[in-house]
């Protein structure tokens, strides 16, 4: 495992990179960037393929694995033990619509494990830093995971295109707040921070959009598992993941079992 001064000096590396990042996101706006139709909801900007090479120029060293949502999946990653899993505009949607939830995304992988990460939404001006052995910040200033105990009065972040299709209709009546939101990075990003208690995905999610949420999390002392309870694990072969659950760690017990019963 990487030792807490290596993690820092990735972290400082991270930081450097997002602001880099920014300042190129900075220069579009959703009615001045080429947009490219993917089906549905899902689309491509200019503004993705011109902050991924931003990334890939500023983080990518000799002997470390790449995998990112606008490039070709290099399985050369697969024997590096450091990998870089990076989504360079994680809400394009939202960023495309002007909603104010949409983030970049960089997240650190050592062997499998989630070991450092780092989100910007340039709309909020809200910075995320973390990694384990350091612990997270948000714009400069240390945070934790929450500390409730119990789902009822909660705050639950939900993807705001499966909560449209009516997936989460069996929460309703659960006693908790469900608030739909873009960006599942920045969602994990706020749960890290302790500004939401808890946040799931009941659809399946690349290790692109997760990586940098995960690290956060984890970092500030929440519990993420894949859904139904199964260990995460990056840099696979298939860079698919099942659905994503993430909370406060002594929530986790109440989120593990609703999500389990049905």
């Amino acid at each position: 495992m990487l030792t807490e001064s290596q993690q820092r000096q990735y972290l400082i590396r991270i930081e450097k990179t997002l602001r880099a990042a920014a300042e190129i996101a900075a220069r579009y706006t959703p009615d001045t960037c080429e947009v490219r139709d993917r089906g549905g909801r899902d689309v491509i900007t200019e503004v993705d393929r011109r902050v991924g090479d931003v990334l890939r120029d500023q983080l990518l060293r000799p002997g470390e694995g790449w995998l990112s949502e606008e490039d070709p999946d290099d399985q050369e990653r697969l024997s590096r033990e450091i990998v870089w899993v990076v989504d360079p505009l994680d809400g394009t949607r939202e960023f495309v619509d002007g909603i104010p939830e949409w983030c970049i995304s960089i997240g650190l992988v050592e062997n499998g494990v989630a070991v450092a990460g780092g989100t910007l939404n340039p709309a909020t001006e809200e910075t995320f830093l973390g990694a384990l052995d350091c612990g997270v910040t948000r714009n400069g200033r240390p945070v934790r995971a929450s500390a409730r105990n119990s789902l009822q009065g909660a705050r639950v972040l939900a993807s705001r295109s499966e909560h449209k299709r009516g997936e989460w209709q069996r929460f309703d009546v659960d006693g908790f707040t469900v608030q739909p939101m873009g960006s599942v990075a920045y969602k994990l990003s706020l749960v890290a921070a302790g500004l939401a208690d808890a946040t799931w995905t009941l659809t399946p999610k690349h290790e692109w959009d997760v990586a940098a949420g995960v690290a956060l999390v984890t970092s500030a002392g929440g519990r993420v598992r894949a859904l139904y309870d199964s260990e995460v694990q990056f840099n696979r072969r298939e860079p698919l993941l099942p659905g994503l659950v993430a909370s406060g760690h002594e929530l986790w017990p109440e989120v593990s079992q609703l999500l389990c019963r049905g």
